[in-house]
Protein backbone atom coordinates (compact mmCIF):
# COMPACT_ATOMS: atom_id res chain seq x y z
CA UNK A 1 0.00 0.00 0.00
CA UNK A 2 1.15 3.55 -0.65
CA UNK A 3 0.75 6.63 1.54
CA UNK A 4 0.27 10.37 1.20
CA UNK A 5 3.97 10.88 0.45
CA UNK A 6 5.12 14.29 -0.78
CA UNK A 7 8.70 13.46 -1.74
CA UNK A 8 10.65 10.31 -2.61
CA UNK A 9 13.30 8.98 -0.22
CA UNK A 10 16.99 8.86 -1.14
CA UNK A 11 18.81 5.69 -0.06
CA UNK A 12 22.57 5.11 -0.03
CA UNK A 13 22.80 1.43 -0.98
CA UNK A 14 26.61 1.16 -0.76
CA UNK A 15 26.59 -0.77 2.56
CA UNK A 16 24.28 -3.36 0.96
CA UNK A 17 26.47 -3.67 -2.13
CA UNK A 18 29.55 -4.27 0.01
CA UNK A 19 27.96 -7.25 1.77
CA UNK A 20 25.43 -8.51 -0.79
CA UNK A 21 26.99 -12.00 -1.11
CA UNK A 22 27.98 -12.39 2.55
CA UNK A 23 25.97 -15.26 4.14
CA UNK A 24 25.66 -13.18 7.32
CA UNK A 25 24.73 -9.94 5.55
CA UNK A 26 21.47 -9.66 7.52
CA UNK A 27 23.44 -9.24 10.75
CA UNK A 28 25.49 -6.32 9.43
CA UNK A 29 24.39 -2.99 10.93
CA UNK A 30 24.93 -1.04 7.71
CA UNK A 31 23.00 -3.58 5.67
CA UNK A 32 20.18 -3.63 8.23
CA UNK A 33 19.81 0.13 7.94
CA UNK A 34 19.58 -0.04 4.13
CA UNK A 35 17.07 -2.90 4.38
CA UNK A 36 14.92 -0.84 6.76
CA UNK A 37 14.95 2.12 4.37
CA UNK A 38 14.14 -0.07 1.36
CA UNK A 39 11.22 -1.66 3.17
CA UNK A 40 9.82 1.68 4.27
CA UNK A 41 10.19 3.18 0.78
CA UNK A 42 8.53 0.21 -0.92
CA UNK A 43 5.60 0.29 1.50
CA UNK A 44 5.05 4.03 1.55
CA UNK A 45 5.76 5.08 -2.05
CA UNK A 46 6.90 2.19 -4.22
CA UNK A 47 9.50 4.67 -5.50
CA UNK A 48 12.88 5.81 -4.19
CA UNK A 49 16.24 7.19 -5.32
CA UNK A 50 19.45 5.22 -4.87
CA UNK A 51 22.96 6.60 -4.59
CA UNK A 52 26.22 4.77 -3.92
CA UNK A 53 25.14 2.30 -6.61
CA UNK A 54 28.61 1.72 -8.05
CA UNK A 55 27.84 2.28 -11.75
CA UNK A 56 30.29 4.91 -13.07
CA UNK A 57 28.69 8.29 -13.58
CA UNK A 58 30.63 8.63 -16.84
CA UNK A 59 28.85 5.55 -18.24
CA UNK A 60 25.44 6.67 -16.98
CA UNK A 61 25.88 10.00 -18.79
CA UNK A 62 27.33 8.47 -21.96
CA UNK A 63 24.30 6.17 -22.26
CA UNK A 64 22.07 9.24 -22.33
CA UNK A 65 24.42 11.14 -24.64
CA UNK A 66 24.56 8.40 -27.26
CA UNK A 67 20.77 8.09 -27.08
CA UNK A 68 20.49 11.81 -27.83
CA UNK A 69 22.76 11.33 -30.85
CA UNK A 70 20.58 8.50 -32.15
CA UNK A 71 17.33 10.45 -31.74
CA UNK A 72 18.95 13.41 -33.55
CA UNK A 73 19.28 11.26 -36.69
CA UNK A 74 16.84 11.64 -39.61
CA UNK A 75 13.68 9.56 -39.36
CA UNK A 76 14.79 7.55 -42.42
CA UNK A 77 17.85 6.39 -40.50
CA UNK A 78 16.06 5.60 -37.26
CA UNK A 79 13.34 3.58 -38.99
CA UNK A 80 15.93 1.10 -40.27
CA UNK A 81 15.44 -0.78 -36.99
CA UNK A 82 11.64 -0.44 -36.87
CA UNK A 83 9.82 -2.36 -34.14
CA UNK A 84 7.20 -4.90 -35.20
CA UNK A 85 5.73 -8.21 -34.12
CA UNK A 86 8.19 -9.98 -36.45
CA UNK A 87 11.15 -8.47 -34.53
CA UNK A 88 9.82 -9.78 -31.23
CA UNK A 89 8.71 -6.23 -30.40
CA UNK A 90 12.32 -5.04 -30.49
CA UNK A 91 13.47 -1.90 -32.26
CA UNK A 92 12.48 1.71 -32.90
CA UNK A 93 9.03 3.22 -32.61
CA UNK A 94 8.15 6.73 -33.69
CA UNK A 95 6.35 9.37 -31.61
CA UNK A 96 2.77 8.27 -30.95
CA UNK A 97 3.30 4.57 -31.72
CA UNK A 98 3.48 3.54 -28.05
CA UNK A 99 0.03 3.34 -26.51
CA UNK A 100 -0.87 3.67 -22.83
CA UNK A 101 -4.48 2.86 -21.95
CA UNK A 102 -5.57 3.59 -25.51
CA UNK A 103 -3.86 6.98 -25.80
CA UNK A 104 -0.72 7.57 -27.94
CA UNK A 105 2.35 8.60 -25.95
CA UNK A 106 4.38 11.58 -27.12
CA UNK A 107 7.75 9.88 -27.18
CA UNK A 108 9.95 7.85 -29.50
CA UNK A 109 11.96 4.89 -28.27
CA UNK A 110 14.14 1.86 -28.88
CA UNK A 111 12.82 -1.23 -27.10
CA UNK A 112 15.24 -4.00 -26.15
CA UNK A 113 14.67 -7.34 -24.43
CA UNK A 114 16.84 -10.19 -23.25
CA UNK A 115 17.28 -12.64 -26.12
CA UNK A 116 14.65 -15.36 -26.48
CA UNK A 117 15.90 -18.14 -28.73
CA UNK A 118 13.59 -20.27 -30.85
CA UNK A 119 12.00 -23.04 -28.80
CA UNK A 120 13.51 -21.67 -25.58
CA UNK A 121 10.25 -21.52 -23.62
CA UNK A 122 7.92 -23.39 -25.94
CA UNK A 123 4.70 -21.53 -26.69
CA UNK A 124 5.45 -19.01 -23.93
CA UNK A 125 8.44 -17.71 -25.85
CA UNK A 126 6.99 -17.37 -29.33
CA UNK A 127 5.78 -13.76 -29.12
CA UNK A 128 9.03 -12.38 -27.67
CA UNK A 129 11.34 -14.60 -29.72
CA UNK A 130 14.34 -12.82 -31.18
CA UNK A 131 17.49 -10.79 -30.60
CA UNK A 132 17.84 -7.04 -30.27
CA UNK A 133 18.29 -4.98 -33.41
CA UNK A 134 20.78 -2.21 -32.76
CA UNK A 135 21.41 0.91 -34.86
CA UNK A 136 24.67 1.09 -36.81
CA UNK A 137 24.84 4.79 -35.96
CA UNK A 138 26.05 6.22 -33.68
CA UNK A 139 29.08 3.88 -33.53
CA UNK A 140 29.53 1.88 -30.32
CA UNK A 141 25.80 2.06 -29.48
CA UNK A 142 25.36 -1.71 -29.08
CA UNK A 143 28.53 -2.21 -27.03
CA UNK A 144 27.72 0.65 -24.67
CA UNK A 145 24.13 -0.43 -24.08
CA UNK A 146 25.08 -4.07 -23.47
CA UNK A 147 27.69 -3.01 -20.92
CA UNK A 148 25.10 -0.81 -19.24
CA UNK A 149 22.52 -3.62 -19.14
CA UNK A 150 25.03 -5.98 -17.52
CA UNK A 151 25.82 -3.47 -14.78
CA UNK A 152 22.15 -2.66 -14.19
CA UNK A 153 21.37 -6.36 -13.90
CA UNK A 154 24.09 -6.83 -11.27
CA UNK A 155 22.94 -3.77 -9.32
CA UNK A 156 19.29 -4.82 -9.42
CA UNK A 157 20.09 -8.32 -8.18
CA UNK A 158 21.88 -6.81 -5.18
CA UNK A 159 19.07 -4.37 -4.37
CA UNK A 160 16.57 -7.23 -4.63
CA UNK A 161 18.51 -9.09 -1.94
CA UNK A 162 17.91 -6.15 0.37
CA UNK A 163 14.23 -6.08 -0.57
CA UNK A 164 13.99 -9.83 0.12
CA UNK A 165 15.28 -9.21 3.65
CA UNK A 166 12.88 -6.30 4.09
CA UNK A 167 9.99 -8.66 3.29
CA UNK A 168 11.13 -11.08 5.99
CA UNK A 169 12.60 -13.65 3.62
CA UNK A 170 16.11 -14.91 3.01
CA UNK A 171 18.54 -12.82 0.93
CA UNK A 172 18.19 -15.32 -1.94
CA UNK A 173 14.38 -15.33 -1.95
CA UNK A 174 14.40 -13.96 -5.50
CA UNK A 175 16.97 -16.35 -6.90
CA UNK A 176 16.25 -19.83 -8.28
CA UNK A 177 12.96 -20.32 -10.10
CA UNK A 178 11.73 -16.81 -9.30
CA UNK A 179 14.56 -14.63 -10.67
CA UNK A 180 17.75 -16.67 -10.74
CA UNK A 181 17.88 -16.12 -14.51
CA UNK A 182 16.20 -12.72 -14.67
CA UNK A 183 14.62 -11.43 -17.83
CA UNK A 184 15.29 -7.77 -18.56
CA UNK A 185 13.85 -4.95 -20.63
CA UNK A 186 15.57 -1.74 -21.73
CA UNK A 187 13.62 1.23 -23.09
CA UNK A 188 15.69 4.07 -24.54
CA UNK A 189 13.17 6.91 -24.67
CA UNK A 190 13.22 10.36 -26.24
CA UNK A 191 10.67 13.03 -25.39
CA UNK A 192 10.52 15.88 -27.93
CA UNK A 193 10.61 19.41 -26.57
CA UNK A 194 7.34 21.31 -26.51
CA UNK A 195 7.24 24.86 -27.88
CA UNK A 196 4.96 27.38 -26.12
CA UNK A 197 2.85 27.68 -29.26
CA UNK A 198 2.25 23.97 -29.72
CA UNK A 199 2.05 23.37 -25.99
CA UNK A 200 -1.15 25.38 -25.76
CA UNK A 201 -2.88 22.83 -27.96
CA UNK A 202 -1.58 19.74 -26.18
CA UNK A 203 -3.34 17.93 -23.33
CA UNK A 204 -2.12 18.82 -19.85
CA UNK A 205 -2.13 15.22 -18.62
CA UNK A 206 -0.17 12.16 -19.63
CA UNK A 207 1.63 13.83 -22.53
CA UNK A 208 4.97 12.05 -22.62
CA UNK A 209 3.80 8.72 -21.25
CA UNK A 210 0.40 7.97 -19.77
CA UNK A 211 -0.18 6.76 -16.23
CA UNK A 212 0.89 3.14 -15.81
CA UNK A 213 2.59 0.63 -13.55
CA UNK A 214 5.67 -1.40 -14.48
CA UNK A 215 5.44 -5.13 -15.15
CA UNK A 216 8.27 -6.81 -13.28
CA UNK A 217 10.30 -6.53 -10.10
CA UNK A 218 12.48 -3.40 -10.08
CA UNK A 219 13.05 -0.47 -12.46
CA UNK A 220 16.14 1.76 -12.66
CA UNK A 221 15.45 5.14 -14.29
CA UNK A 222 18.36 7.12 -15.78
CA UNK A 223 16.98 10.54 -16.74
CA UNK A 224 18.48 13.72 -18.15
CA UNK A 225 19.58 16.28 -15.57
CA UNK A 226 17.78 19.58 -15.29
CA UNK A 227 14.33 18.56 -16.61
CA UNK A 228 11.56 17.43 -14.26
CA UNK A 229 9.02 15.25 -16.05
CA UNK A 230 8.45 12.02 -14.09
CA UNK A 231 5.51 12.08 -11.68
CA UNK A 232 4.31 9.52 -9.12
CA UNK A 233 0.75 9.27 -7.79
CA UNK A 234 0.25 9.15 -4.01
CA UNK A 235 -2.73 7.69 -2.18
CA UNK A 236 -4.52 11.07 -2.17
CA UNK A 237 -4.36 11.20 -5.96
CA UNK A 238 -1.70 13.92 -6.07
CA UNK A 239 1.04 13.70 -8.68
CA UNK A 240 4.42 14.06 -6.96
CA UNK A 241 7.40 15.07 -9.10
CA UNK A 242 10.56 12.96 -9.19
CA UNK A 243 13.17 15.49 -10.35
CA UNK A 244 16.53 14.16 -11.52
CA UNK A 245 19.23 14.06 -8.81
CA UNK A 246 22.73 13.74 -10.31
CA UNK A 247 24.49 10.52 -9.35
CA UNK A 248 21.29 8.63 -8.58
CA UNK A 249 18.77 6.32 -10.19
CA UNK A 250 15.05 6.61 -9.57
CA UNK A 251 13.87 3.11 -8.63
CA UNK A 252 10.37 1.71 -8.50
CA UNK A 253 8.78 -1.66 -8.00
CA UNK A 254 6.59 -3.51 -10.50
CA UNK A 255 3.51 -5.70 -10.67
CA UNK A 256 5.33 -8.97 -10.00
CA UNK A 257 6.85 -7.69 -6.75
CA UNK A 258 3.42 -6.46 -5.67
CA UNK A 259 2.14 -10.03 -6.06
CA UNK A 260 5.17 -11.58 -4.34
CA UNK A 261 4.70 -9.20 -1.38
CA UNK A 262 0.97 -10.05 -1.21
CA UNK A 263 0.22 -6.34 -1.49
CA UNK A 264 2.62 -5.13 1.18
CA UNK A 265 4.36 -3.26 -1.64
CA UNK A 266 2.50 -1.36 -4.33
CA UNK A 267 3.47 -0.98 -7.99
CA UNK A 268 2.68 2.72 -8.01
CA UNK A 269 1.09 4.60 -10.90
CA UNK A 270 3.46 7.03 -12.60
CA UNK A 271 3.53 9.14 -15.74
CA UNK A 272 5.71 11.54 -17.72
CA UNK A 273 4.62 15.11 -18.40
CA UNK A 274 6.72 16.64 -21.18
CA UNK A 275 6.26 20.41 -21.00
CA UNK A 276 9.91 21.41 -21.38
CA UNK A 277 11.16 23.08 -24.58
CA UNK A 278 14.27 20.89 -24.32
CA UNK A 279 14.44 17.38 -25.79
CA UNK A 280 14.65 14.88 -22.89
CA UNK A 281 16.13 11.39 -22.79
CA UNK A 282 15.28 8.72 -20.24
CA UNK A 283 16.81 5.24 -20.25
CA UNK A 284 14.71 2.82 -18.21
CA UNK A 285 16.06 -0.60 -17.24
CA UNK A 286 13.56 -3.20 -15.99
CA UNK A 287 14.71 -6.15 -13.85
CA UNK A 288 12.18 -8.93 -14.25
CA UNK A 289 11.56 -12.46 -12.94
CA UNK A 290 12.69 -15.49 -14.93
CA UNK A 291 10.80 -15.38 -18.23
CA UNK A 292 8.79 -18.50 -17.39
CA UNK A 293 8.51 -17.82 -13.65
CA UNK A 294 5.28 -18.69 -11.84
CA UNK A 295 4.68 -15.81 -9.43
CA UNK A 296 2.67 -16.10 -6.24
CA UNK A 297 2.82 -14.43 -2.81
CA UNK A 298 5.74 -15.39 -0.57
CA UNK A 299 4.78 -17.35 2.55
CA UNK A 300 6.42 -14.74 4.77
CA UNK A 301 4.29 -12.02 3.19
CA UNK A 302 1.06 -14.00 3.47
CA UNK A 303 1.71 -14.40 7.20
CA UNK A 304 2.26 -10.64 7.55
CA UNK A 305 -1.02 -9.85 5.81
CA UNK A 306 -3.41 -11.95 7.85
CA UNK A 307 -2.76 -15.37 6.36
CA UNK A 308 -4.86 -14.86 3.23
CA UNK A 309 -3.43 -14.93 -0.28
CA UNK A 310 -4.65 -11.77 -2.00
CA UNK A 311 -3.51 -12.47 -5.55
CA UNK A 312 -3.92 -15.23 -8.06
CA UNK A 313 -0.87 -16.99 -9.47
CA UNK A 314 0.66 -15.17 -12.45
CA UNK A 315 3.06 -16.37 -15.12
CA UNK A 316 5.46 -13.49 -15.78
CA UNK A 317 5.82 -14.04 -19.53
CA UNK A 318 2.04 -14.10 -20.03
CA UNK A 319 1.74 -10.83 -18.11
CA UNK A 320 4.51 -9.27 -20.19
CA UNK A 321 3.07 -10.39 -23.53
CA UNK A 322 -0.43 -9.17 -22.63
CA UNK A 323 0.99 -5.71 -21.96
CA UNK A 324 3.34 -5.61 -24.96
CA UNK A 325 0.65 -6.58 -27.44
CA UNK A 326 -1.69 -3.80 -26.31
CA UNK A 327 0.96 -1.07 -26.11
CA UNK A 328 2.00 -0.70 -29.74
CA UNK A 329 0.59 0.37 -33.08
CA UNK A 330 2.75 -0.12 -36.13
Amino acid sequence: MTTDFKTLPLIDVSPLLEKWDDPSMAQDKGVADVVRQLGQACKEAGFFYVKGHGIPDSLVKEVRNIAHRYFDLPYEEKIKIKLSATTGYRGYQHVGENITKGVPDMHEAIDCYKEVKKGMYGALGETMQGSNIWPSHPPNFKKLMEEYVNLCTELSRKIMRGIALALGGSPVEFEGTRAGDPFWVLRIIGYPGVSPASGQDMPKNDIGCGAHTDYGLLTLVNQDDGITALQVKNVSGEWISAPPIPGTFVCNIGDMLKILSNGLYESTLHRVISNSPTYRVCVAYFYEPNYDAVIEPLDACVKQTGGTTRFEVAVYSKHLVSKVQTNFIY
